[in-house]
């Protein structure tokens, strides 16, 4: 996966493509492949870098949604847990079992939850992952340790998948440009393209070197998440916002915090929101909040609100209670929740995603989770497909292996989330004495990985490695800006990239990284 060869791909194409995807994240990475594997021409174009938005930002489940039953919405669980476990069997590198238990406090909760996830099993039928089961107490302190004792009734365990999202979406990436897809990062969508009032194609800026491309195709796919309402308007100015973003809010913790392999999920805090503590690359994640907000940063910060609501409903649930200088790193991200009071010209809408259809023909898919992103993708493609007239082909996905599919990478240690690249990635780190050095004590991860992420994963920043090819930023902030000096170095080397660049991508990816840390913030 190269960028100069992509570019390379769209100075040599004049012809028109079949489609073109704006958005770099799940929902426009699984159209892509979803578009590509059909056989359709397919363009894909991010204006930052794949993942940078909310698909880098989730809770890290793959999962049908606990929380769903209680709103009676049985058809979205059911299609979310078939996804779950399509998603098991075509990423097993990426995609792992993971049990939860709910601490059981009340006398009621037991009957009431039990019951709930009895039925959950249930909707899982072939594709699920394992049967709930009532814990003692006993057996609730033995799995979880640092559970708050005092009032323990018992817990009841269930079992969801658990992922790296940023890792997920550069191999799917990957395999869209498998599947003959031409996919280019930090690429921007500044307009569109009309004939004769029937939206033709677009207009994109090449952010790094600011050349300007027209692009035609005969249909133009929006996927771009929160970001919606901003290419809705690039056709026409006036329409009615479609989406009310939310946002999530996460903290990072040392493992002592929730030792052992299980995770906590409580369905209701105070609040009415659920509240999950799930062990991550050694360390414990802590989410998520629902707080609707007006603005739609690209980068958006926890609100100190929010921080505060997880310290403290932490420190209800385990023993040890944390501070915000245990905080190893703080995470928000947006969700593009669709407005459902909007009249709309031409709607389909299928569970909690939706495909909209303007009348000038802009394709628009929004809505949705990780976990459904290659249904929703399906949805999209038989819509916009069937709206050009385009001969009609069936899906071939829900069997297809994503880039770096393998059943046993636990094989290859630290290097297990590369999948069937791993071997490659150990040639790289052999190369060179200096690629073998580990970035950082509190890290995993060696000098080597960032020759592989720009050779072969199209990372082209500083951030860009620190964040989404390997996930240190969210796991340590402070340590990865203590190795941005070395990752710029190692990256410019590769890049050809001069000192003023580097000295530029230490500044700005420090900049960064300090929204991450919570207890810097409050000093």
């Amino acid at each position: 996966m190269n960028r100069n060869t992509m570019l390379a791909r769209l100075s040599k194409n004049s012809e028109e493509w079949n489609f073109i995807v704006i958005g770099g994240g799940a929902t426009g990475l699984g159209t892509a492949i979803e578009a590509a594997s059909r056989g359709y021409r397919t363009l894909l174009l991010e204006q930052s870098d794949f993942a940078k938005g909310t698909s880098s930002r989730s809770t890290k489940l793959i999962h049908g949604g606990v929380r769903y039953l209680q709103q009676g919405n049985v058809a979205l669980v059911l299609e979310a847990l078939k996804e779950r476990g399509l998603l098991l069997n075509n990423a097993p590198h990426l995609v792992h079992n993971l049990q939860f238990v709910v601490p059981i406090y009340d006398w009621w909760e037991g009957p009431f939850y039990g019951i709930g996830l009895k039925l959950y099993d249930m909707l899982g039928g072939r594709h699920g992952f394992g049967p709930s089961r009532i814990l003692s107490k006993e057996k609730t302190i033995e799995l979880i340790p640092t559970i708050e004792p005092e009032g323990l009734r018992g817990g009841i365990i269930y079992y969801d998948g658990q992922f790296d999202d940023a890792r997920l979406a550069i191999n799917l990436a990957q395999t869209a440009i498998e599947q003959s897809a031409t996919a280019i990062n930090y690429m921007k969508v500044t307009g569109l393209i009309k004939t004769k009032d029937i939206v033709s194609g677009v207009v994109a800026k090449d952010m790094e070197t600011m050349a300007e491309y027209r692009l035609r195709a005969k249909s133009v796919i929006n996927a771009t998440g929160v970001f919606t309402d901003s290419i809705i308007r690039m056709d026409d100015p006036v329409a009615a916002p479609l989406i009310v973003p939310s946002q999530g809010v996460h903290i990072v913790l040392d493992k002592s915090f929730l030792p052992g392999d299980s995770a906590v999920m409580v369905p209701r805090a105070e609040d009415g929101r659920v509240l999950f503590a799930t062990p991550w690359h050694n360390r414990v994640i802590v989410g998520t909040t629902d707080t609707p907000v007006d603005d739609i940063p690209l980068e958006p910060r926890p609100l100190a609100s929010e921080i505060e609501f997880l310290i403290r409903h932490s420190a209800r649930y385990l023993t040890k209670d944390p501070t915000p200088r245990d905080i190893l790193s703080s995470f928000a991200g947006l969700r593009p929740l669709v407005n459902s009071g909007i009249k709309m010209d031409t709607a389909f809408i299928s569970r909690d995603h939706m495909i909209h259809i303007s009348r000038s023909g802009l394709v628009t898919s929004t809505g949705g989770k990780w976990t459904t992103y290659r249904k929703m993708a399906e949805d999209t493609i038989d819509q916009a497909a069937t709206l050009v007239q385009l001969d009609e082909r069936p899906s071939v996905t829900k069997d297809m292996h994503i880039h770096g599919y393998h059943k046993n990478s636990e094989m290859y240690g630290k290097l297990r989330e590369y999948g069937s690249d791993a071997p490659a990635v150990q040639n790289i780190i052999n190369e060179n004495h200096r690629f073998m050095e580990p970035l950082h004590t509190n890290l995993e991860t060696q000098a080597g990985e960032v020759i592989w992420a720009v050779r072969h994963e199209m990372a082209r920043t500083v951030e860009d490695f620190l964040s989404r090819r390997t996930r240190a930023l969210l796991l340590d902030a402070r340590a990865s800006m203590e190795i941005a000096p070395k990752v710029a170095e190692l990256m410019a080397e590769e890049l050809g990239r001069d000192e003023a660049w580097k000295h530029d991508q230490v500044v700005a990816y420090r900049n960064l990284a300090k929204g991450y840390l919570i207890y810097e913030n409050r000093n």
